[in-house]
């Protein structure tokens, strides 16, 4: 039985997850999730024990001094709680770490067991894919859930996704099968530019997560960055012509398809966030999932100790490049770095 000393009762709780590998491409989920710890000070009060779920020679163990002493940090998934104020406060139990080496459906059940416990009344999973998506444009956010009526009321997909999955798509399953209701939101992150960081994509999950929950979040440098990151981008892909014609090959086909980012709903709430902001104040090893669930690779880098990263050519097949819409694919069960 879990007993949670410490914990004082929760308001309306809503437990937020990501996970580190297969499922977090561009490290965007578990970094939103780092994001809101970080910005609402959340205090860590349970761990799971590394021991049950980590292949250490996957997931190794760091050695680091305090004080003097050396002491090891072990991987694991750990959880906090965060309390958002405002005229309706509620809690988030922020749940990070990275996608277990194996006793998966125990894993779920011991988060399942900490949501019981807490009074947790909705799951909210972060993900990350590689797509064939520009990084010019916006990043496509898809949310879906297995729930159909709850997919009607939030407006999600309901997921009709089959292949291989990672932790996000199973524990949205375990969550299910509990009775508990889960919903997954899945950033595309551009294949051809996959290395962490993308706060570009982080910043997506962000957003959506506030359309989602009707909450603030308070969002730092976050804009900042992303706007860094895409002028970067965009220098590396100048360079070579190969990869700024791939590029914009990529934009015609985003932009001749029917983009959620220009619905009426999609301005609305982008309408709505704005309002947000104005009344609250200022503002890994592996693979990672893909739209069409295989394996991808990362960005390759100019030279050995350039530090300087760039994206690669795409590979020269005689044909156009399959410009696949991502936000049909996902399911929580994209391989990505979790």
């Amino acid at each position: 039985m879990i007993e949670l000393e410490g914990v004082p009762e929760l308001i309306d709780p809503v437990m937020v997850a990501a996970f580190e590998g297969w499922n977090d491409a561009g490290d965007a989920a578990s970094t939103a999730v780092a994001h809101l710890e970080r910005e609402w000070k959340g205090e860590v009060f349970a761990a799971l024990d590394a021991e049950d779920y980590y292949d250490f020679q996957v997931n190794r163990p760091t050695v680091f001094m305090e004080a003097g002493v050396r002491k090891i940090t072990w991987p694991t998934t750990r959880l906090s709680v965060v309390r958002v104020g405002g005229e309706k406060p509620r809690d988030l139990v922020l749940v990070r770490g990275i996608e277990p080496s194996m006793r998966w459906r125990s894993f779920c059940n011991e988060l399942l067991g900490f949501a019981h416990e807490l009074g947790v009344e909705l799951v909210v999973i972060l993900g990350a894919l590689l797509g064939d998506t520009p990084h010019t444009r916006p990043v496509p956010i898809s949310g879906t859930t297995s729930d159909a009526d709850l997919a009607r009321r939030m407006d999600l997909e309901e997921t009709k996704y089959e292949g291989p999955t990672g932790i996000v798509g199973v524990l949205q399953e375990a969550c299910t099968h509990a009775g508990v209701p889960a919903v997954s939101l899945w950033a595309a992150v551009p294949h051809y530019v996959s290395q962490p960081p993308n706060p570009k994509a982080t910043l997506a999950l962000l957003n959506r997560l506030e359309d989602l929950l009707d909450l603030r979040v308070p969002l730092g440098e976050l804009p900042e960055d992303a706007r860094a990151w895409q002028v970067g981008v965009d220098q590396l892909a100048a360079e070579d012509s190969e990869v700024a014609e791939y590029v914009q090959t990529l934009e015609e086909a985003r932009d001749t398809a029917e983009l959620p980012e220009a619905s009426g709903e999609a301005i609305a709430r982008e309408f709505e966030r704005y309002l947000r902001r104005r009344d609250g104040g200022g503002p890994s090893p592996g693979g990672h999932a893909t739209a069409d669930g295989g394996d991808g690779g990362s960005y390759r880098r100019e030279g050995p100790g350039s530090g300087r990263t760039r994206p690669p050519k795409p590979p020269r097949t005689g044909a156009e490049p399959d410009a696949r819409e991502t936000r049909d694919e996902p399911d929580g069960e994209e391989p990505s770095g979790d």
